[in-house]
């Protein structure tokens, strides 16, 4: 079904007598997508969301941008909403992503990430228990079996022994040993480069923040790993570690739950990055093969770089690093891990 006139005709509901075009501003690996209306009569241009209601539901999005707002965040406002059939109507917060601005000028990076870190810090702040879901075991344990099932199943055509299996559900479960330990706050759960918008006309309120209505509470390493470990753009690991090294000291300033060693901060950076990419693996193969989006495929590369690395470093997943070897086909060579 075409939504795209019923769109439409609820957009002139709202603004009776003003004839405005709708342009296609983004789409994501959902079912949403994203239009903008402007206006003939040169007033700022809006943002339509369409979320077909059999897919998509609108009110964790509502919610969640108030939460953003409330908490001094630049989420978008929400101006209108028909949730019966999936629409909201939006601000403009412009089509500068992070990813495009850093790839035209990557010197901008130190103060763009500034921005989004101090963003961050302020919703982490605001947090609640009991406002968002729990981002618990099944939860977490769920999106790791994307990987087995979707990129190493469909993708590589890969079926795992029993042995390989159990590999698996071990390195599973030290991680969520640590991912769950971690101290908890509001979880974005997709803060990178992507979802984050450089706002031109007032850079006080950088970043624009979007894609945030899977937010949950959960590990307080996760958003932090989600915005340098990002799957779209890789930065050399003495940058990473400084900006975490200053994430780590104004979260403990601003009196934030982390690590009081900043070496077991790392460690935790790292588990809860690994346990996202290994998701991550699993996302970009099933978008690929069940969804027919291949845009994410030119991405797996990096992902399993970041894996690999990890798995690499700690002795823990010696055998998960083994297996990935052997699902990558790549020669095992003799190695050293902490």
């Amino acid at each position: 079904m075409d939504r795209l006139p019923l769109l439409e005709h609820w957009l002139r509901g709202c603004f009776p007598g003003r004839p405005f075009t709708l342009s296609p501003a983004s789409s994501d690996a959902s079912f949403r997508r994203y239009f903008r209306a402007s206006f003939a009569d040169g007033s700022a241009p809006l943002i339509v969301m369409d979320a077909p209601p059999a897919h998509e539901d609108c009110r964790p999005f509502v919610r969640v941008a108030a939460l953003l707002r409330a908490a001094g965040v630049n989420a978008p406002a929400v101006l209108a909403q028909d949730l019966e059939q999936g629409f909201l109507l939006l601000n403009d917060l412009g089509d500068t992503t992070y990813l495009a601005a850093l790839g035209a000028d990557a010197s901008r990076a130190d103060a763009l990430y500034r921005d989004a870190v101090a963003a961050l810090l302020r919703f982490q702040l605001a947090s609640t228990p009991g406002v968002l879901p729990a981002y618990d075991r099944p939860l977490l344990l769920r999106e790791m079996a994307l990987l087995p099932e979707w990129y190493i199943g469909t993708h590589k055509g890969m079926t795992l022994t029993d042995t390989q299996r159990n590999t698996l559900r071990q390195a599973f479960d030290v991680l969520l040993a640590n991912n769950l330990a971690q101290p908890t706050v509001y979880v974005h759960r997709d803060y990178h480069s992507r979802n984050l918008m450089v706002v031109a006309d007032n850079p006080a309120d950088n970043p624009g923040v979007l894609d945030f209505q899977d937010a949950v509470f959960g590990p307080i390493t996760y958003d932090l790993a989600s915005l340098f470990k990002d799957a779209y753009i890789e930065w050399e690991e003495e940058q990473v570690l400084d900006w975490v090294i200053r994430y780590w000291e104004a979260a403990r300033k601003a009196g934030l739950p982390v690590n009081h060693e900043f070496a077991d901060f790392y460690r935790d950076f790292e588990w809860m990055g690994l346990q996202r990419h290994l998701k991550v693996l699993g996302i970009f193969a099933r978008l690929h093969h069940r969804d027919g989006k291949d845009g994410y495929l030119k991405d797996l590369p990096l992902v399993m770089r970041y894996v690999r690395k990890v798995c690499g470093r700690y002795g823990v997943f010696v055998g998960l690093h083994r297996l990935l070897h052997e699902v990558e086909q790549i020669e095992t060579r003799a190695g050293y891990t902490f």
